[in-house]
């Protein structure tokens, strides 16, 4: 059995969030000591695991609801988890795009200014100011 201390330490994740979680139905609220502390199983850690790796790789907390909803059908067909996966893959690589518009403009704003003159010349304050100075949607 595990303290939230002790399982905040073994997982990575903050106290409040396992609170946060346990609020939002992702983990089950867990038995209590006399004392009244929390305490957790090995499998509220696995648990705690698996929402920690969804988070960290983009999963809404709808998602990470829809996929331990889930894994507790194992009779279910993958297809679901898979097409979710898919789905958060196509929003990463919007991102990425994105970013990646971002990084182009950045790098032809900062190419555009020497650091040298006064402020009131500078290409990177007038590009901030006035979006027709940019070279592209972004």
């Amino acid at each position: 059995m595990f303290s939230i201390g002790q399982l905040s330490k073994r997982t990575g994740v903050k106290v409040p969030t396992i609170r946060y979680y346990e609020q939002m139905g992702l983990i089950a609220a867990p038995g209590r000591t006399e004392g009244n502390q929390r305490r957790y199983g090995e499998g509220e850690l696995e648990q705690l695991g698996f929402i920690k790796h969804a988070r960290d790789l983009g999963f809404s907390i709808e998602a990470i609801r829809a996929l331990i909803e889930l894994q507790g059908h194992p009779d279910r067909s993958c297809g679901e988890a898979n097409a979710m996966a898919q789905a958060q893959l196509e929003a990463v690589r919007g991102k990425i795009s994105r970013l990646r518009k971002l990084e182009s403009e950045l790098e032809r704003i900062v190419g555009g200014c020497d650091g040298d003159g006064p402020s009131s010349d500078c290409y990177v304050l007038a590009s901030l100011a006035d979006h027709g100075f940019c070279g592209g949607e972004h």
